[in-house]
């Protein structure tokens, strides 16, 4: 088949959303079929105000491009200019496709910029009305949709890259205590939470962002890396201790699970996508919101990074989340 991928995320941005289409690439290639994409680097595009990492598109000629395109199957992974664009095409002419729910705009729009979440719920479920099949990253988002009225909802897991993992041979247990984070460095991230413990533990940043300057300024104890990737994330990853997470709003965090799969256990606040993939006093610990993160991060003492890594490293695969993909869509 040929797939076509309709995105309103650039090829070359750093997200999750980026990061699972090019991870099943492989596996689509491998069975015989090809994936391309409509995404806003076809398109005369600017940064969404106050959330720079979204494109709005200007999709002129979209009718002429998304024919030539001439794919068997349609997947609209966003909800921006392009995904709608793709839907009216779709819903007007009768063609089947399948949507994504990467996102919590609802929450993001709202702490960003005050617009009620009823209304972008409304737009959201409005959006997804039609599609055969709406892939989500957890079953504890797929419940919280299903109780908003969205239906043909399915769970779609995501995976590892093998090049970022190194394998633990011992247990790190460094004073003062090695804390990681690893993502977008934004305000929905919820990183004050983190940061301000610089006092109590050794924290690195790892990635970028359009608050990464008044962090670095806020909090000169903390170590911020900017982007990294492959092998030199890899060892990032294998020289710390415990792994924090302290957004509010992802629907999964990818990055959660190459720390895992890295042997480092998680501290996170129980929210959707942390309490669907760490494993409570097992893979890591969870704190109720309004609790310290601190807790969970000093819990995560007594666990060993070696016994992590041996009970993550088989589980989360771009195999089953390529197989999970490709079902949807047939």
């Amino acid at each position: 088949m040929k797939i076509l991928i309709v995105t309103d995320n650039l090829r070359e941005q750093v997200n999750g959303v980026v990061t699972t289409y090019k991870n099943i690439e492989a596996d689509a290639i491998r069975d015989g079929h090809s994936i391309v994409y409509l995404d806003p680097g076809q398109f005369r595009h600017i940064d969404m105000p106050l959330y720079p990492e979204v494109k709005l598109s200007i999709p002129s000629y979209f009718i002429k491009k998304i024919k030539k395109m001439d794919a068997d199957r349609i997947h609209i992974a966003t909800e921006g200019p392009l995904g709608l664009f793709a839907k009216f095409y779709c819903d007007a002419n009768k063609i089947p496709y399948t949507t994504a729910y990467h996102t919590k705009f609802p929450e993001f729009l709202q702490k960003l910029a005050w617009v009620p979440k009823g209304i972008t719920y409304r737009y959201l479920k409005w959006f997804h009305k039609y599609s055969k099949a709406v892939l989500v990253p957890s079953q504890s988002m797929k419940d919280e949709l299903v109780s908003k009225g969205f239906d043909k909802l399915a769970v779609w897991t995501r995976g590892v890259s093998q090049e970022l993992i190194t394998k633990r041979t011992t247990s790190k247990k460094n004073v003062p205590l090695k804390v990681l984070y690893v993502g977008r460095v934004s305000k929905e991230k919820n990183l004050d939470d983190l940061c301000k413990l610089q006092d109590m533990y050794d924290i690195t940043v790892v990635g970028d962002g359009p608050i990464l300057k008044d962090l670095i300024r806020k909090y000169r104890k903390v170590y911020f890396t900017g982007y990294k990737f492959g092998e030199e994330l890899s060892k990032i990853y294998s020289e710390n201790d415990v792994f924090a997470f302290p957004s509010l709003t992802d629907t999964f965090g990818i990055v959660i699970i190459e720390a895992m799969c890295n042997g480092l256990p998680v501290a996170a606040y129980r929210v959707t996508g942390p309490q669907d993939i760490v494993d409570y006093g097992v893979t890591g610990y969870l704190s109720m919101y309004g609790n310290s993160l601190h807790s969970a991060i000093e819990k995560c003492r007594s666990l060993d990074n070696v016994r992590v890594q041996e009970l993550s490293i088989n589980r989360w695969t771009w195999k089953n989340c390529y197989d999970i993909f490709i079902k949807s869509i047939k």
